[in-house]
């Protein structure tokens, strides 16, 4: 079975069940606001306007997602509240598709597949980094793959720690140095393992740390130079794991990050735990980065790769 068959192997009802909350949350809202209405007008505008934001969609992609409501509604005249929940279903996935393609989820299969495929891991502390690189680990192992695990945040003994336990867990290599060492050190020492022992794919963590976007920057500028050198073209992707929780603060972590490195890929994770899960849209939306993988769980089996219309169905799919 190749990677990409594997990664489209997902558990329906594991997303229905991670999306509970938000799907709860939204739609208790939208109900509230169309009771006794039987028409769209303004006012009905205003208060999905309202839900929409406050389920963390965001300003930006909210007033998006109104303006084209607005234009249907006012191209068909009449438009019931009940027409108005189809609508929103039908805007959010348009929105979605219109943005970057899922892309390969990190398949090593295809013929022009680069050896070993290089899997950069940034984000805050917190988050659920270094438990998305675990689960992450498992998948692909579980796929076939040869894969080394690389624990560059040096500066957290809490999180080397974490990716011994997960390598062991997982029942794969982590190349570690002492706390304090250089992380591009980590990670050509890392490279040059994986390289010597035909691995399939590397995912190196990075230290979670905002305070000082300009060593961040360097930091990760070195991290990714000495990457190149071991393996040219590495790392084919630079993974930014946000935390669905935090809502808006995800936004700007997202914001931050991606000015200070070339992210290519998005993981979104607990959300299962939150209401807030209407900021994977937004984020999707806004900075034009797919959304690769999405956490709906404690379980190892719980990162599931993110299927743009699968995750509309499920938000919309049962919902009368």
């Amino acid at each position: 079975m190749g990677i990409l068959d594997f990664f489209h192997k997902e558990k329906k009802e594991t997303l229905d069940e991670g999306l509970a909350k938000t799907k709860a949350n939204m739609f208790s809202k939208l109900t509230r606001a169309l009771a006794g209405k039987n028409k769209v007008d303004d006012h009905v505008l205003d208060q999905l306007e309202e839900v929409l934001i406050t389920s963390d969609v965001g300003v930006e992609t909210t007033l998006k997602i109104i303006s084209r409501i607005e234009r249907r509604v006012a191209k068909h005249k009449y438009v019931n509240t009940q027409e108005l929940k189809l609508i929103l279903r039908e805007e959010i996935a348009s929105l979605l598709l219109e943005n970057p393609p899922e892309g390969n989820h990190g398949r090593t299969d295809w013929p022009e597949a680069p050896k070993p495929y290089v899997i950069l891991v940034v984000g805050v502390n917190g988050v659920g980094k270094t438990t998305t690189i675990g689960k992450l680990a498992y998948r692909f192992k579980q796929s076939g793959q040869k894969v080394y695990l690389g624990a560059a945040d040096t500066f957290r003994a809490a999180a080397v720690e974490q990716l011994l336990v997960w390598g062991e867990r997982v029942g794969v290599p982590v190349i570690k140095q002492k706390m304090g060492a250089d992380p591009a050190s980590v990670a050509f020492d890392t490279l040059t393992s994986a390289k010597a022992n035909n691995a399939d794919v590397v995912i190196v963590d990075t230290a979670g740390r905002l305070h000082n976007k300009v060593s961040l920057m360097n930091e990760l500028t070195k991290i990714k130079q000495v990457m190149n050198k071991v393996t040219p073209g590495a790392p084919h992707e630079i993974l930014l794991v946000l935390d669905a929780s935090t809502g808006q603060n995800a936004f700007e972590q997202a914001k931050q990050f991606t000015a200070a490195t070339q992210v290519n890929a998005l993981a979104v994770t607990k959300l299962d735990g939150t209401a807030k899960g209407g900021v994977v849209i937004g984020i999707s939306d806004q900075f034009h980065v797919p959304v690769k993988y999405i956490g709906l769980g404690e379980n190892i089996e719980d990162l599931q790769v993110f299927h743009k219309k699968e995750f509309v169905d499920s938000l919309f799919g049962t919902e009368e």
